[in-house]
């Protein structure tokens, strides 16, 4: 395994295993008469009456990143950077070149856009490696939680991250490279983005 892939394995909870799946239909019936457990599978979106999101044929894509983006919310001035991931027919743009520069010392946070789609997904994790002239300077793992599939009213989930200051100063200011990985409960990996940046002065 390689230096990169090592970086992005999530980290094991020693006694935690992944519970059985099942599927929205075994899940809507599943003690139906409990009200509480009732409003927890609404609060899901998995309740009888919910108007999945419409699916392409042939899309096998349980978690699909439409959007990743940050955000300066203390430097309105600052116009946010969005990077689309899906292009006109919904398809993940695979391969596509992602650059962008950041001054030092400006306050951003990460926003991600996704949808689930087919199966609920459990224990999303969202994981990023950042390395500078080759060198690991940023291991970041954000648990996301568990998505049931989106539906017309509610077509994509959104998360912030928590805000974070750029470094900043002569040894902070220049070329990084990064990969971010979305990877769930069984290990399965959705989506893997290799992106760069540039801190400026």
């Amino acid at each position: 395994m390689s230096n990169a892939e090592d970086d992005l394995v999530p980290e094991s909870v020693e006694g935690y295993t992944v519970g059985e799946k099942k599927t929205i239909q075994e899940y809507t019936k599943l003690d139906a008469e409990d009200e509480s457990l009732a409003k927890w599978k609404a609060s899901l979106g998995l309740s009888d009456d919910s108007s999945a999101y419409p699916v392409k044929a042939g899309d096998t894509r349980k978690v699909v990143v439409v959007e990743l983006g940050l955000e300066f919310p203390e430097q309105p001035e600052l116009k946010p950077i969005v990077i689309n991931l899906e292009d006109a027919d919904g398809n993940t743009i695979a391969g596509k070149e992602i650059k962008f520069s950041i001054k030092e010392r400006a306050v951003y946070q990460l926003v991600v856009k996704f949808r689930v789609q087919h199966e609920i997904v459990t224990g999303l994790k969202y994981l990023h490696s950042v390395k500078k002239a080759g060198i690991r300077v940023e291991k970041l793992e954000e648990p996301l939680g568990s998505y049931a599939p989106n539906t017309k009213d509610k077509p994509y989930y959104e998360r912030k991250f928590p805000e974070v200051e750029a470094p900043s100063g002569m040894l902070a200011r220049g070329n990084y490279s990064a990969t971010s990985k979305f990877v769930d409960d069984d290990k399965h990996t959705h989506l893997t983005v290799p992106w760069s940046f540039t801190i400026t002065k």
